[in-house]
């Protein structure tokens, strides 16, 4: 069994006030002994959260071969338990016309977008897979097509079992959930594969208050070589109700189909 976890880490803001991350980041440690993700994928982290986890999770490797660091910028990121994977190859890419190109951008995207994977080798079997982590725009809705529509040829390129993560900034049964989800894709998504209902409980922002909004944002598609055996939103806080992020985690659990 194969547990995937992705997480919008919320970027290092001080004007985030009680909810900066150097009041959060040991709730994120926490979040992730506990439920233990095989691979965990995270979106807006910056430098020096990344190098925190990085040096707090034990267990766990952070996967960014050949990254080109700066300080103020966002990166998707992919860390993984070394006890149950190890890593064969990875890299990333931006979404865009140039993806080479670092933060490159496009369309009406409001901030440059990537996409980091990683192709993995479960200890216990030898089996190979590939897991990517992505974070497509909050304002662009033609850029988040397009997109999309990047990671779809990437995935088609792979003809291997993928999985994705990210936070997708659009509602399930949008364009560029119809665009990763499309039959030349292969991709289904593990929430709506167990048949779970849209409602308040599988929305996953709620702008650090708790309560649940908007939509069911953060997903994770698989390949038809998994079965889905757990797909749930985590609403994990600490003492005073203060949260890992202004997201919530979403888990799922695959074992090969």
């Amino acid at each position: 069994m194969l547990t995937f976890m992705t997480l919008n880490l919320r970027f290092d803001n001080d004007q985030d006030g009680d909810n900066a991350w150097h009041f959060r980041k040991e709730i994120v440690l926490d979040l992730v002994r506990n439920h233990s993700p095989t691979i965990l994928g995270t979106q807006e982290g910056t430098t020096g959260q990344l190098s925190y986890l990085a040096d707090s999770l034990e267990d766990y490797e952070l996967l960014a071969p050949g990254r080109f660091w700066e300080k103020d910028c966002q990166y998707c990121s992919l860390y993984f338990r070394r006890d149950e994977v190890r890593p064969v190859s990875g890299g990333e890419f931006w979404l865009s016309l140039t993806p080479h190109v670092h933060r490159s951008g496009g369309w009406d995207s409001a901030y440059p977008r990537m996409i980091s994977y990683g192709v993995f080798q479960e200890l216990k079997n030898d089996r190979i897979f590939l897991a990517g982590v992505t974070h497509l725009d909050h304002m662009g809705s033609e850029a988040r097509i397009r997109q999309a529509e990047i990671i779809r040829e990437f995935v088609i390129r792979q003809g291997s079992p993928v999985v994705l993560m990210g936070d997708f900034n659009d509602r399930p049964g949008s364009a560029a959930h119809k665009v990763l989800t499309s039959p030349d894709s292969g991709m289904l998504d593990t929430w709506e594969a167990l048949r779970k209902p849209e409602n308040e409980s599988s929305m996953t922002y709620h702008r650090f208050t708790g309560t649940p909004q908007v939509f069911r944002m953060d997903w994770i598609l698989a390949s038809p070589h998994f079965k889905v055996f757990d797909a749930r939103v985590i609403h994990d806080h600490a003492p005073g109700a203060r949260y890992p992020s202004d997201h919530f985690p979403y888990l799922t659990r695959l074992d090969w189909a």
